[in-house]
């Protein structure tokens, strides 16, 4: 084997790397692991109900009734805006003369309720909080914030529904755990009760009386009100103040809200009617102190705390609860984030393979383009081959045949298999193949061996179970015509194409290889010259090291290497193999676990050279920035499409869900179609295409989770052998 220059600069090569002499134990693919599948869609399923829960996803819209008061006590519809339904006595009591509680609603949101304590503070004036649960966890610093200023909170449920249309297991879970979240945010509780879209004492009716009664039982005082400032209508702050100024000099409970949208007028409202107030003799209380004040000039021995304070298990589990919702909250902001990062690398990905491919497969087209002088010169070809008795036959018999005048050479190394396949390949008879025998070493050995032994200059590597098409090596080789090219990409089909998982990776094949190919040659970044089909010049071969048994995907990692040496890469559509694809899920979850597991062995060990200067620096950078985006971040984020497609479907706008996911088919189902057009091959399979969305993708989005989970563990792999039924495609000239 002798050496030859540098193509760019002349220069002697290096010493070919050496294979490590200790190997690390060899293994073989671990099975998919649906344990892990598993608990992940757990804790996914877990953290999108919790996110939806706390976003109100379940809670149906108000619906507008009236029922009547037929069962409404009389003390209670004429009587004060405070209610205790507390051992069926149904009291109510109002706030003394000159005594104003403001009370503020569906906070606290991290913005208006500072405004709002800003303009109380200023005034002196305590306020009562009636917030809501799921608002609490998110901002527990705000009701730390509400309780160590002497501010009084109270519960106004945790996702602010219209508790007349919810079971009674539901309204109590809503109270519950608004307490809990009060208990893990600043470790009270509240003894006070606001229901949502309540209004005055004389406004309750039929149906909204159990819930009194039920909260009165539970140990809650509800708390309705005198004035509405109606703040909420946006009504400007002259109607606000009309709105909340009590008649005469009434006590009065006055509504306001601290969140839920635009609180500006609010503000200024409040900030106008505090001194106002204050001016006609009015001092102002927190909702339990102006009770007390009710309470003691009735003559009534009796104090009511707002917020006791919470036990330990209380502030422990609402704490748990702050977690999980706040966790909740984080995650659906990071999908909506990785959404957009998808959609912005599909989108990406799409546009440069209609532009670039594009214009790669217009300018081979052209009729006076041409690799140069047509290659006459001799070819060997390396078949790699461990137990492939099925189909070594018919693949060295398509070999053996090809129409390249300069004559082929075929070289079968078989790597110890156990099944006859040697004996097949010689008792075919051939008088241009040999057949040599090694102990079994691997398939990088393997190739090594056959380079060695080959006899000329231009070398194709082909797997033991593909078929050539007749002429495939002379089309394969004619990229040698340029002296810069070291290594040519062939174009694999699919052969077995009648099974549903065959069309699907017979549409892989075409839009994720051959696509591919043709955009990362017109960016001089290929990444993989494919086993299948591969032609390397010798020269090209031994100045990058040969195979390697490095990584998993000695391919990727010759091809890398040969791009870092400057030399060029190029994809020769018309040079077609014919392979027989994974019939079963298992077999193709081996495949393709090698594939990505081994890309990213390859990525890992040529790093360094994204630092490298020269021709091996840009060509790293383009091709590892090119692997890391499209081959292993675009197909792991690339389930976050589905997992908010079904959680939009249940918790979402379901229209606005399914036109987006239609459009992110609908630019899958166009570059399909880009593609066969490119390749020339039939639309009639892209009808499976959006029922790869449902089994296919799962897989391959498993593969390469459980591919990333396992790179840090070092394990390799042997022969990935699977299991072949020597099936073959029709083999012509033209495309199959």
């Amino acid at each position: 084997m002798r050496t030859a220059a540098d193509p760019s600069t002349g220069r002697p090569p290096p010493p070919a790397r050496r294979t490590r002499r200790t190997r690390r134990a060899r293994r073989s693919a671990p099975p998919p692991s649906w344990a892990l599948l598993g608990v992940l869609l757990v804790v996914l399923a877990g953290v999108l109900f919790v996110g939806a829960y706390a976003n109100a996803a379940f809670v149906p819209d108000r619906a507008q009734h009236d029922d009547g008061q037929d069962r409404v006590p009389a003390e209670v519809v004429n009587g004060g805006p405070i209610v205790n339904a507390a051992d069926g006595q149904n009291r109510s009591y109002r706030l003394p003369t000159r005594t104003v509680a403001l009370t503020f609603d569906d906070g606290p949101d991290p913005k208006w309720t500072r405004e709002v304590l800003r303009v109380l503070d200023a005034h002196q004036v305590k306020g009562t909080f009636f917030v809501v649960g799921s608002q609490a966890a998110r901002h527990p610093e705000l009701v730390r914030e509400l309780v160590a200023g002497g501010h009084e909170v109270g519960v106004h449920t945790f996702t602010h529904p219209d508790l007349t249309t919810l079971p009674g297991w539901r309204r109590r879970m809503e109270y519950a755990q608004t307490q809990l979240a009060l208990a893990g945010a600043a470790g009270v509780r509240s003894s006070l009760m606001r229901f949502p879209y309540s209004s005055h004492a004389d406004a309750i009716d039929d149906r909204d009386w159990p819930l009194v009664t039920e909260a009165g039982e539970l140990g809650y005082l509800t708390v309705l009100n005198d004035t509405d400032s109606r703040d909420w209508a946006l009504p400007g702050v002259d109607a606000m103040l009309a709105n909340a100024t009590p008649a005469g000099y009434s006590g009065a409970i006055s509504l306001w809200h601290d969140a839920g949208g635009d609180r500006a007028q609010t503000v200024a409202a409040l900030d106008r009617f505090i001194p106002l107030m204050k001016e006609r003799g009015y001092r102002f209380t927190t909702a339990t102190e102006g009770l007390n004040l009710t309470l003691a000039a009735a003559g009534v021995d009796h104090q009511v705390t707002g917020n006791p304070v919470a036990s330990r298990a209380e502030r422990w589990q609402g704490r748990m609860l702050v977690w999980a919702v706040r966790g909740a909250d984080r995650t659906l902001t990071l999908f909506g984030v990785l959404f957009v990062l998808v959609g912005v690398l599909t989108v990406g990905r799409t546009v440069l393979l209609l532009l670039l491919a594009g214009r790669h497969a217009r300018r081979r087209r052209a009729r006076d383009w041409t690799w140069g002088p047509p290659v006459t010169e001799p070819v060997s070809v390396i078949v790699p081959a461990y137990n492939e008795k099925e189909g070594i036959a018919a693949a060295v018999r398509s070999l053996a045949t090809g129409d390249h005048p300069g004559g082929i050479e075929v070289v079968v190394v078989d790597d110890g298999s156990t099944d006859g396949t040697a004996d097949i390949a010689e008792g075919l008879g051939l008088p241009n193949v040999r057949v040599v025998r090694k102990p079994n070493g691997g398939k990088p050995s393997a190739l090594n061996t056959g380079v060695a032994l080959a006899r000329h200059e231009l070398l194709v590597l082909v797997d033991g179970d593909t078929v050539f098409e007749p002429d495939a090596v002379r089309q394969l080789v004619q990229p040698f015509a340029d002296p810069q090219v070291g290594a040519v990409a062939g174009n694999v089909k699919v052969g077995n194409r009648d099974s549903l998982i065959a069309k699907w990776q017979h549409i892989e094949y075409v839009i994720g290889f051959n696509l591919d190919r043709r955009l990362y040659e017109t960016l001089r970044c290929m990444s993989t010259v494919p086993g299948a089909i591969g032609g390397f010049r010798r020269q090209a071969l031994v100045y990058a090291g040969g195979m390697t048994d490095d990584t998993l995907a000695e391919d990727t990692d010759i091809t890398m290497a040969l791009g870092r040496a400057g030399w060029k890469v190029v994809y020769e559509e018309r040079a077609r193999a014919w392979t027989e694809a994974p019939a079963t899920m298992g077999q193709l979850w081996k495949q393709r676990y090698r594939w990505s597991y081994g890309t990213m062995q390859a990525m890992w060990k040529h790093r360094r050279s994204l630092l490298d200067h020269g021709a091996s620096g840009r060509f790293s950078r383009r091709c590892l920035l090119f692997l890391s985006l499209f081959g292993v971040l675009l197909p792991l984020l690339a389930p976050v499409i589905d997992l908010l497609a079904l959680y939009g479907l249940f918790f979402l706008d379901r229209t606005a869900t399914v036109v987006a996911w239609l459009a992110m088919l609908a630019v899958q189902f166009l570059t399909a179609v880009v593609a066969f057009r490119l390749d020339r091959e039939k639309l009639g399979v892209l009808w499976v295409l959006p029922l790869q969305q449902f089994v296919y993708r799962q897989l391959m989005y498993l593969v390469m989770i459980q591919s990333v989970v396992t790179a840090l563990t070092g394990g390799r792999l042997g022969w990935q052998k699977l299991r072949r039924t020597g099936l073959r495609p029709t083999v012509r000239a033209g495309n199959g």
